[in-house]
């Protein structure tokens, strides 16, 4: 078994996180994602709509592993006329998860204009009344400020910000007693994992047991993730978090193995095949279901029409879609998994 190298995970969780990849905003984190692939030596191909897509060797039918690198955001949807963005979710995002968060607004010219997520009215000493009974909501009382001295919308658009740009938040990364604290583990976090396996296999020079593919996709967020797969695939396997809560298995410090998520019942006999490999590689393991709210890249897949098993497998995480956090034992047991199965294959005997 391949060690599990925490620091160059870590590492490249952080140079993840350092790039704004909002979804719909791939370029600069295909850019960067295509660098490290470049420094191991692997065979890659963009997608056309956004994706990269690594050739790991092996042969045999073939093997797709994802992770996505899309992260949820906002957009300007208006700019009003005090100089505030009225702005909308781009993804799963709540007004409750992110009002005073800072962000980057990102304009068609290349210009980065940072600013926060702000309640309007915005104080407590003046209007706590208003604040505290009524709800976020992005249509009616949240907007972003501009860390610039505007007073209208005209000297909005003299920034060249307008209807249409990304705004990404900060992440806030840190780690704290082997807790990982940070916006986007979901899913950067799975990205370095599958990243950390690829450097150890190169290095190691290893192969895998069969013909496999790792998927870095950027619209899981939206729904449309992985509508297209090289020739050859027979399975599917998402590598994701595992969301925590009220009835959930799911632990920030083991692996899970996911039986269903809010569409569709998880392959059988791969999720039979992953908890084996589990019990071989001595990862703590457990199994889960995700509804009614959650699902991985392998469902676009399926609704896509690929006759594929498909299986996910990730670590515990809470407060998803918001400030999350997990472990890095969790990050440790995803990575023992993945790495039983995708150099032994389903058995163990390859």
């Amino acid at each position: 078994m391949l060690s599990f190298d925490e620091k160059y995970c870590l590492d490249t969780f952080r140079t993840l996180l350092g790039v704004d990849s909002t979804t719909g905003q791939y370029e600069m984190i295909e850019n960067a994602l295509c660098a490290i692939l470049d420094g191991m030596g692997y065979p890659y191909r963009r997608t056309r709509k956004g994706g990269v897509i690594a050739d790991l060797g092996g042969e045999g039918d073939a093997l797709v592993v994802t992770a996505h690198l899309d992260d949820i955001g906002l957009m300007v949807r208006h700019v009003n006329s005090d100089g505030t963005l009225n702005v909308c979710p781009v993804g799963g995002l709540y007004p409750f998860y992110c009002v005073t968060e800072n962000v980057r607004v990102y304009t068609d010219a290349g210009d980065v204009i940072t600013g926060t997520v702000c309640r309007t009215p915005n104080s407590i000493h003046v209007t706590e009344e208003e604040l505290r009974d009524t709800p976020g909501d992005f249509r009616k009382n949240v907007c972003v400020v501009i860390d610039k001295p505007v007073k209208n919308a005209d000297d909005v658009a003299a920034l060249g910000i307008k209807t249409g740009d990304f705004i990404a938040l900060e992440p806030r990364m840190t780690v704290s007693n082997g807790y990982i604290k940070s916006r986007f583990i979901d899913d950067k976090a799975s990205a370095a994992v599958l990243l950390t396996l690829m450097k150890n296999m190169k290095e190691a020079g290893e192969v895998p047991a069969r013909k496999t593919y790792f998927y870095f996709a950027m619209y899981e967020e939206i729904g449309h993730g992985t509508v297209t797969l090289p020739e050859g695939v027979v399975d599917i396997l998402a590598v994701d978090i595992a969301p925590m809560g009220p009835d959930q298995n799911s632990s920030e410090r083991c692996v899970s193995v996911f039986a269903k998520d809010s569409r569709f019942p998880y392959h059988a006999g791969m999720k039979r095949e992953l908890l084996a490999a589990a019990q071989r590689a001595g990862a703590d393991c457990v199994t889960d279901i995700f509804t009614p709210h959650y699902g991985t890249d392998c469902d676009p897949a399926l609704v896509a029409g690929y006759d594929l098993r498909h299986g996910a497998i990730g670590p515990g995480t809470l407060n998803s879609h918001g400030y999350e956090r997990t472990h890095i034992d969790g990050l440790k047991n995803t990575y023992l998994l993945l790495t039983e199965y995708v150099l032994n294959g389903g058995n163990g005997n390859a």
